[in-house]
């Protein structure tokens, strides 16, 4: 079955607002259990993605890349962490960090679930419904994965320059942490040369193949 850009547009919604604001709240949740209750203050600690969404990062990016093909993926408003409240600083910086990828890999899971889901319905005699939980679920798989894999890229400002950082020291980090003004252009650059994606397929297949085969999934 074909899918026109407006049907595709439609499916991919979903997936990809609940991949960004449930990365966005595992962030903030780590950290109020933590001991920065910021984001619990600023209700941010909720599902609904109107508390998170950015015009920019989650509606224009994700729609001009879907339009162009290749890799989806787009961001939240980042859930604000003071850092200062941390009872066990830079090991709990890292729990922090890392919360967001951890929850993206969980959905991609969960998808996988919905997965198998559409193939009951196929059994069941609807193809058609089956056909749109089947697409709608690996767009779910991908996106998660993608956004997984994507925000462990040590480059500020992504999760895994969190994780880096806490593992620098003295000069070292003062020169780490002068990239961030100028991580979103390196990765746009990245992006534009095809290196983003010559680094990242791989992982993302890695993780897929683990997927597939946890969940019997034929892909």
């Amino acid at each position: 079955m074909e899918l026109n850009t407006l049907q595709k547009i439609i499916l991919w919604i979903i997936p990809l607002v609940f991949a960004i604001t449930v990365h966005e709240v595992a962030h903030g949740w780590v950290a109020n259990k933590c001991g920065d209750p910021t984001a619990k203050n600023a209700g941010r600690l909720t599902l609904n993605p109107l508390k998170h969404i950015d015009p920019f990062g989650t509606i224009i990016i994700p729609g001009i890349l879907l339009i162009l093909g290749g890799f989806v993926f787009g961001y939240a408003k980042p859930v604000p962490v003071d850092w200062r409240n941390l009872r066990n600083g830079r090991r709990d910086i890292i729990f922090v960090a890392l919360a967001g990828p951890a929850a993206n890999l969980v959905m991609a899971m969960l998808w996988a679930l919905i997965y198998k889901l559409g193939g009951m319905f196929v059994h069941g005699g609807d193809s058609y419904a089956g056909f749109l939980f089947a697409y709608m679920a690996q767009v779910g798989i991908m996106i998660n994965l993608v956004l997984l894999v994507l925000n462990l890229i040590p480059i500020p400002p992504l999760d895994g320059s969190r994780v880096v950082a806490c593992l620098l020291r003295g000069k070292a980090l003062y020169y780490y942490s002068r990239i961030e003004p100028y991580g979103f252009f390196i990765l746009l650059g990245l992006m534009m040369v095809g290196a983003l994606s010559w680094f990242m397929v791989p992982f993302i297949n890695l993780f897929l193949g683990l997927i597939k085969s946890l969940f019997g999934l034929a892909m």
